[in-house]
């Protein structure tokens, strides 16, 4: 898979094979990679200041300046090995984007929340069959707010695949305006579901908001709390955090968020304020959750994907059945279990959009895995993960045999 699993696959046999290297008298040893503590602050922009590589910042730079984006960070790694990690434009008015800068993930939080699930099913805690309410349901408390029995019918894979029949039909009831998590629950479960669950299905928010839930029920933790302690530092990422909703909640060495030029303003969606930025109160992000509520920096989420993708060398937090799972192909209208696409030549995409964010995350079959996170909306909204995507063809094209050969996890 990706080009990994014969290189894997010779170093095991290596391993396992009883072979031995003499060195005066006494086995070589390989020394054990000693990784970066703190990938957020150890990996600089000054790393990937390389001469041959100027053109590729050039371009990146071109097209910050044609989408009106004050700043981006980028991640390329390449067979789990971070090759190459730069931030472009400004963090905010005098602060420099760097490749540890944290931005909102905005939809790219489903893909986490994902993993956060078949860390539970490994552990024999829920299934993806699993029903998420009725007598043996694990949200079952909610019961009463039901009006609609194909409720019953919805199961943790359906919500993992936007397949629980919830609509957006009205707009989208994670970033409407709501008095309370539990007033939002009690509304959207008394009304009718937009067809059987499993049938079909339709991009829902609130499935992963509902998502958020079932870990915290199952586990008795914080949703931030579980995902902090059973994924992320696992995967050696300690960044990851709920964002907040306005300025004043924003986390150290957090972005600040801007919007296009020609932004209209907003009611806030708590009813503070008749007029805010729309990065900044128009929606609510920590309520948002496991939907789109996390922010980290390019670097660590890259450090996440090496470990959610089954191969080596980086040791995955997932068994190879899981992942197995979640990047399973089924056809070019099925969602995959938190990637948005999954290819299965191993191409997998994982975007989000949100007022004041730009996300995407591309792995390739060649073993690379580009990531853009940006701190500006683009006029195009989500469609806007297209514009990534060629960006990334075109650097690809031009500059692949260019990276170096290096893996900047490691000190």
């Amino acid at each position: 898979m990706k080009g990994k699993s014969l290189i894997a696959g010779l170093l095991l046999l290596l391993a396992g094979g009883g072979c031995s290297f003499l060195v005066r008298g006494e086995a070589a040893r390989t020394p054990e990679p000693q990784y970066r503590d703190s990938l957020n602050l150890e990996v600089t922009n000054a790393l990937s200041n390389l001469p041959e590589l100027l053109p590729l910042d050039q371009a990146v730079d071109s097209f910050l300046d044609f989408w009106s984006l004050h700043g981006a960070s980028l991640a390329v790694m390449r067979n789990d090995s971070l090759v190459y990690a730069k931030g472009y434009g400004m963090a905010d008015a005098t602060t420099p984007m760097t490749p540890g800068t944290t931005l909102r993930l905005a939809s790219v939080s489903k893909l986490l929340t994902a993993v956060g699930i078949m860390r539970l099913q490994e552990d024999g805690k829920l299934f993806l069959d699993s029903p998420v309410f009725g007598p043996l349901g694990i949200l079952g408390r909610y019961d009463s707010y039901i009006r609609d029995d194909n409720c019953y019918l919805i199961t943790v894979e359906h919500l993992l695949r936007h397949q629980a029949g919830f609509t957006t039909r009205g707009g989208d009831p994670v970033f409407s305006p709501y008095s309370s998590l539990d007033g939002l629950l009690r509304k959207q479960l008394g009304r009718r579901l937009a067809y059987e669950p499993g049938t079909s299905q339709e991009y829902s928010n609130f499935g992963f908001l509902l998502l958020s839930l079932v870990i915290e029920e199952v586990t008795g933790q914080s949703y931030e709390s579980f995902m902090q302690e059973q994924v992320f530092r696992p995967a050696g990422c300690h960044g990851f955090r709920i964002g907040g909703n306005y300025l004043a909640d924003r986390l150290p060495g957090e972005t600040r968020y801007y919007m296009q030029p020609d932004a209209e303003k907003t009611a806030s969606f708590d009813g503070k304020y008749a007029a805010v930025e729309k990065c900044y109160g128009g929606n609510n992000v920590t309520g948002s959750a496991g939907a789109g509520g996390w922010t980290g920096s390019a670097v660590e989420l890259a450090r996440l994907v090496a470990c959610i993708d089954g191969t080596g060398p980086l040791e995955d937090i997932l068994t190879a059945f899981s992942v197995g799972q979640m990047t399973h192909y089924i056809d070019p209208d099925t969602f995959s279990l938190g990637w948005n696409d999954t290819q299965p030549d191993g191409e997998w995409t994982r975007s989000g959009s949100f007022s004041g964010t730009q996300a995407l995350v591309k792995t390739y079959p060649d073993g690379e895995c580009w990531i853009f996170l940006s701190n500006t909306s683009a006029w195009r909204g989500s469609r806007f993960a297209r514009d990534i995507a060629g960006l990334f063809g075109s650097l690809r094209a031009r500059y692949s045999p260019l990276l170096p050969r290096r893996d900047l996890f490691v000190l």
